[in-house]
């Protein structure tokens, strides 16, 4: 349904904003008031990556008057494969610093207000206070369902994007009028058993896509058109080119927007969440070892069986010499177990060090007490013992 506009008309356009938003003015729906709206409003983009990356560029471009960019990291070189707003000659750079050149290649008029600091439970309400909606370009759970409760708690709306692979998802939550994301995901899954981007993949332009979308729901929110995905979740199939989109209810027993709501403050999302399992964790503490400890036990010629459970591609673009692939999925069903020699003390590893301790809880729940797993995995043994080999 269509809802009012969240932000008031600010001052007049000036002649220069004229000849720049010309073809948003001659939009019947829009027009001087709708663009006036857009100049006044002030929007917050969590994450300057993949989605960040296009909706930081596009509300740019439709002048929006103030952009907040929240982002603590450092652009990548396996960055720019989706995070457009970044280059080549940017890699080292901090990402908050790099975005804020690139908006304002694009349109000067913009204010641009940085916040390089990790978004957490003790910042997230100051940051987001001053802003009318915020976009969450995010890519673990613990900050989706961080910024879920801040805006329920603020009263405020949130543009959601989500991407993997080929398969994206959007929505616009907003307990005012409707569902937040809590409502759709009263939980978060089980550790480890929604791959992240990082160990997945994604298909580069699918970031464009979706975060696309997510400026189009953050112009109609500000402006009052249309019919923004409010109670609604938005699928894309990048390989069958298709969208389809289904209800979302609100939840009258929703912890946080519910009736009687017993989340009134933020709380350790990281726990909520969890990264790894508690066996995982069990199975990990004082049986991990280092990338270096792991080439003294190679170059001693240590009686190890090294095990790598990453997928066959990730396997294919790099891999530590000598470890023998053997999926994570083969070994949590059990399947491969049998492969283990008894004879020989396992060492598990695989991207950066999550997998492999949830693989290590079951081998040691196998009977193999002595296996370890390495921490930080083949992105370790790249920065710690051969930088030549390539990095993903």
């Amino acid at each position: 349904m269509p809802l009012p506009p969240l932000v008031s008309p600010g001052a007049d356009l000036t002649v220069d904003e004229v000849r720049r938003y010309s073809r948003h003015l001659i939009i019947p729906d829009v027009g001087k008031t709708g663009q006036r709206r857009l100049k006044n409003a002030r929007v917050l983009v969590v994450g300057a990556g993949g989605l960040g990356s296009p909706a930081l560029l596009y509300l740019a471009a439709a002048g929006v008057g103030t952009l907040g960019v929240v982002d603590f990291d450092v652009v990548d070189e396996s960055n720019l494969q989706r995070q457009i707003i970044h280059g080549q000659s940017d890699v080292g750079r901090s990402k908050a610093q790099s975005a804020l050149e690139s908006i304002r290649e694009v349109n000067p008029l913009v204010e641009v207000v940085l916040h390089e600091e990790r978004l957490d439970s003790d910042n997230a309400m100051r940051i987001f206070e001053p802003y009318d909606l915020i976009v969450d370009g995010t890519d673990n759970f613990a900050t989706r369902y961080l910024v879920n409760d801040a805006c329920v708690l603020l009263g405020k709306p949130y543009v959601w994007g989500s991407i993997y692979r080929f398969d994206g998802q959007a929505s616009v939550f907003w307990a005012e009028y409707g569902p937040c994301y809590r409502c759709l995901y009263p939980e978060p899954p089980p550790p480890g058993m929604v791959p992240s981007c990082a160990e997945g993949g994604v298909l580069g332009v699918l970031c464009a896509s979706i975060g696309s979308v997510q400026v189009n729901e953050a112009i109609k929110v500000i402006t009052g058109i249309g019919e923004p995905l409010v109670g609604r979740l938005m699928i894309y199939d990048a390989l069958e080119m298709s969208y389809r989109t289904v209800k979302v209810r609100k939840d009258p027993e929703c912890p946080v927007c519910g009736k009687k709501p017993t989340v009134t403050e933020l709380i350790d999302y990281e726990e909520f969440c969890g990264a790894v399992s508690q066996d995982a964790q069990l199975a990990a503490d004082g049986s991990t070892i280092t990338a270096a400890e792991l080439k003294d036990m190679l170059d001693r010629g240590d009686d190890i069986f090294l095990i790598d459970v990453r997928e066959p591609n990730e396997y294919e673009i790099v891999s530590i010499p000598g470890a023998t692939l053997i999926p994570k999925g083969e070994i949590l069903s059990g399947a491969a177990l049998e492969k283990l020699p008894q004879d020989k003390r396992i060492v598990l590893h695989c991207k950066s060090g999550q997998r492999s301790a949830e693989c290590l809880a079951v081998v040691q729940n196998a009977g193999f007490a002595d296996a370890v797993h390495v921490g930080g995995g083949v992105l370790a043994w790249i920065s710690q013992v051969d930088p030549s080999l390539p990095s993903y």
